[in-house]
């Protein structure tokens, strides 16, 4: 990824009577950490969040007294009793497990649904500044082995898109 990015930068420059390639970055995390849409859709997630885990506590407790029950009173039970104990702990187990999994697609699809528009505007507020202030490329700094503070952009992406979405 590096090389390639290294190689496109070279080639920007490289062309006869070229004018001076100007490339900055954005750091992503920090631009929806940061603005006021993310800040907006991350409250949102982690209420849901705390939503989700208020309801699994129930269970979760449950099972584990149930697994308590059945460590400290397994030697006393008949082969019969430990066996139903058994499979009624890993029944119940499976279902947590099943309804914490469908509570991770829920969160990952609210995340698309929060997160998603906010990444288009984005993508659109990137070009404008691009544009504006004469920028040949803007890269995610994820994507940068080191660049000079200089060029980082991410706070003047973070007022454009709360300019431009609200």
């Amino acid at each position: 990824m590096a090389v390639a990015l290294l190689t496109v930068v070279s080639f920007a420059g490289s062309a006869v009577g070229a004018t001076a390639t100007k490339v900055g970055f954005i750091n992503m995390q920090k631009v929806l950490a940061r603005s006021n849409a993310g800040q907006k859709a991350q409250k949102a997630l982690e209420k849901k969040m705390k939503e989700l885990k208020a309801s699994f506590k129930k269970e979760e407790d449950a099972l584990l007294a149930l697994k308590k029950e059945i460590e400290k009173k397994s030697s006393v039970w008949s082969d019969e009793k430990k066996q139903e104990k058994a499979i009624e702990f890993q029944k119940k187990r499976r279902d947590l497990g099943a309804k914490q999994e469908d509570a991770n697609l829920e969160l990952k699809r609210l995340r698309e649904k929060y997160v998603g528009p906010i990444l288009k505007k984005l993508e659109v507020v990137i070009q404008e500044v691009a544009k504006k202030e004469g920028y040949t490329m803007i890269f995610p700094r994820s994507a940068i082995v080191y660049a000079s503070d200089s060029a980082d952009l991410t706070n003047e992406i973070i007022k454009a898109l709360n300019a431009k979405m609200k």
